[in-house]
């Protein structure tokens, strides 16, 4: 029997949802491993945070009061102290823009080896992690090798864990070395950070198909009708007609919305990897051979200037 260790994350006062997914990836090595399922949830309001990580399937989770948001010191020392006392089979944290920051320093100290942006995990005996190349194009499998294992998963592919668990919830004292580190001054949204499309639960998302900047008040009468949130494949916001936060896909942001609507968009495999996870996907499109018919639960094959009205018209 070998324990698994998973790191929450939260960012101003809020869990983002890969923590909860990382319960249910932990979960799945655990029942492998034969072993319980370790919860860690460093800075900010960790006793909010644990009762919400009180989710079925977790064992125990162990909060560190230090800090209000992500320091790198702070992650490090904390993880590499609960790793010392848990001694677990699988660290498991998430392949975001702070988890690839503390990730790969306590790897180094605890001399671990590690894979980063898992897409899947098996555990038998050793640790196999499925990660995709060449721009999502190939999934391939790396077996994991070490007494111990780290890896990152990539967010909005895991399930998110449900329930009230009966976790046993306990500080745990790190006792935090502050001097000669890195210093945290505060928060900054980058890129225009008008609205975080991670959050949204219905997406009207565009792509080459609306062909110039002018017709984008068209869109924006549909998301006005709809009360949605107006997001982008790469090439509109590479065009400047909308702000890098409006970017869905493998170099802008993963969604995971109730509904996507795709208007005008083609579907390859970076924008996919973006948005694959919504619970229901819409995709409207005059190539009825578009790749993003093949993951849209419903289709529209047509002009999306004939049809972006009709829609508006139901709406309101």
């Amino acid at each position: 029997m070998s324990d698994v260790l998973a790191v929450a994350e939260h960012r101003r006062g809020e869990l983002r949802d890969v923590s909860y997914e990382l319960l249910t990836a932990g979960r799945q090595v655990a029942d492998a491993t034969g072993g319980d399922l370790h919860v860690a949830v460093v800075s900010g309001d960790t006793e909010a945070f644990a009762d919400n990580l009180n989710r079925e399937g977790v064992d125990y989770v162990h909060t560190v009061g230090d800090g209000e948001e992500f320091d790198h010191d702070v992650y490090v020392q904390a993880v590499e102290a609960l790793h010392a006392e848990i001694d677990p089979q699988v660290l498991v944290m998430p392949n975001s823009v702070n988890g690839l920051d503390y990730a790969p320093a306590v790897a180094n100290r605890l001399d671990l080896p590690l894979a980063t942006d898992a897409v899947g995990i098996e555990y038998d005996g050793g640790l196999t992690v499925t990660r995709e190349m060449y721009g999502s194009k190939v999934e391939t499998t790396v077996e994991v090798g070490g007494d111990q294992q780290a890896v990152t998963i990539r967010g909005a592919e895991w399930p998110a864990a449900e329930g009230v668990g009966d976790a046993e919830i306990a500080p745990f004292d790190v006792g935090i070395d502050d001097e000669g580190g890195a210093t945290v001054t505060g928060f900054e949204e980058v890129g225009g950070g008008d609205v975080d499309i991670s959050e949204a639960d219905f997406i009207v998302s565009i792509g080459r198909g609306i062909e110039e900047e002018e017709n984008l008040p068209l869109i924006e009468d549909l998301v006005e009708a709809s009360d949605a949130t107006l997001a982008s494949s790469r090439p509109i916001v590479d065009n400047g007609w909308l702000p890098k936060n409006r970017q869905v896909g493998q170099s802008g942001k993963v969604v995971t919305p109730e509904v996507y609507l795709a208007i005008g968009i083609s579907g390859a495999v970076q924008h996919v990897a973006g948005m694959k996870g919504a619970d229901t996907i819409v995709a409207v499109n005059t190539d009825p051979n578009a790749p993003i018919f093949d993951i849209a639960d419903y289709g529209i094959v047509g002009d999306l200037f004939e049809v972006v009205p009709e829609l508006i018209e139901e709406f309101e």
